[in-house]
């Protein structure tokens, strides 16, 4: 059963092993809050879950460990099961989704244990590793949905508390809602006046319309690039937590999740993944009610692959205004392409490719397409480049993100 002195006893038993990372002032990120990041994605193993992973692997027996350990997990969980198992010298099986990202796989596979690609989402590996704990007779490592596991991971709660004072609020990512669980346990009962807001990516909200329906709701599929919140069912315990003691939950879009990961690296010099950069996508982009309050938000991991992270800080560019797509139709004659230029020059835009298209067949014989990509400072700016354009009498066909 969770308790508070289970999380304090887990915050004694990770005093050597997590990390009490840092929680950082975010001046350069918001001017409605005074935002703190704390950055459980400088853990060692790059995410939180190594806490309560570890907390619950200390606490089995010597015959559950020598039958070795199974696990399910999009990644973090993974690893932090692996580190744990490879510290006390147990054999562990991982179940990971065939989607998972590869560099959490790979760092999966150096960390020792032995890893089952499953087809589909976590659920669909959380199925299998059931399986195999059956077959196999291991103990299972549940990602989420069990008390040491809360426990590990409300030790968060307690070190957010020791760091900062009179702090208002505190937002949590939620994907099975393990985090949340044990953060607003720690906090509600000693600090109850501290909000306690949860935070999904729209496309996986599993906790989300399980809270607005009352009851654990299984998803049909779940469609984010956030893999470490890709989750179609809460557990009942972690719903029940989250029910009694979470104020609130929201959900982010992609593209709010790509524009808040830019600006942790642009601003704040944080690497996030997009489920460690969904509590400060709700701050961002005015998701919840903190407007002057001091807020905690936890940055629950850093595991992104280098080919995810090149194609969202692509779509945050585009989402926060810093690149468009322009296409104008143009009568083909001499001097079009540098009045264009010119224009886009005099606004302060900057153009970083050009395509001249004259082939399509819908267009009169002496006309073309001129297809143009920008650098530019924000909506604003691009919405006076494409005016000025229009009051130089150029047609704007399309704009293209």
């Amino acid at each position: 059963m969770l308790t508070l002195d289970k999380i304090y006893h887990a915050a004694f038993v990770l005093k050597n092993v997590a990390r009490k990372t840092d929680l950082i002032k975010a001046t350069k990120l918001s001017d409605k809050c005074q935002l703190y990041l704390k950055t459980e994605n400088l853990q060692e193993t790059g995410s939180f879950k190594l806490r309560g992973a570890y907390y619950k692997i200390s606490q089995l027996t010597d015959e559950e460990k020598s039958r070795g350990i199974i696990a399910c997990s999009a990644g973090n969980h993974a690893q932090g099961v692996a580190m744990a198992a490879s510290h006390n010298g147990i054999k562990a099986v991982i179940c990971m989704p065939d989607g998972a990202p590869i560099s959490k796989i790979e760092a999966t596979k150096q960390l020792g244990a032995e890893i089952r690609l499953v087809k589909g989402a976590y659920d669909d590996a959380y199925n299998e590793a059931l399986r195999l704990q059956e077959e196999t007779g291991a103990t299972f490592i549940h990602p989420f949905n069990d008390d040491e596991v809360i426990a590990g991971q409300g030790t968060i709660g307690l070190e957010i508390l020791d760091e900062v004072e009179d702090l208002d609020a505190i937002v949590v990512p939620i994907g099975g809602g393990g985090l949340i669980s044990g953060v607003a346990y720690a906090v509600k009962h000693l600090r109850p006046d501290i909000k306690i807001y949860g935070v999904q990516a729209a496309g996986a909200a599993s906790m989300y319309d399980s809270v607005k329906a009352g009851h654990p709701l299984m998803l049909d599929n779940v469609e984010t690039f956030a893999d470490g919140i890709a989750v179609k069912q809460p557990g009942d315990l972690t719903f029940s937590l989250v029910e009694e003691y979470v104020d609130d939950v929201v959900t982010v879009t992609e593209d709010e999740i790509a524009a808040t990961i830019l600006a942790l690296i642009e601003k704040q010099k944080v690497i996030a993944e997009g489920a460690g950069a969904v509590a400060v996508t709700a701050v961002l982009f005015d998701k919840l009610p903190i407007e002057g309050k001091k807020v905690a938000c936890i940055v629950s991991g850093g595991n992104i692959d280098v080919n995810i992270l090149s194609r969202v800080i692509t779509r945050g560019l585009v989402t926060s205004g810093r690149n468009a797509n322009l296409t104008i139709a143009l009568t083909d004659k001499p001097g079009q392409l540098q009045e264009v230029a010119e224009i886009i020059a005099g606004c302060g835009g900057n153009v970083v490719a050009v395509h001249h298209d004259r082939g399509d067949a819908n267009m009169a014989i002496t006309s073309c397409f001129l297809k143009i990509a920008l650098e530019t400072r924000d909506h604003a700016q691009i919405e006076d480049i494409k005016n000025r354009l229009s009051e130089a009498g150029f047609t704007l066909v399309t704009e293209r993100v």
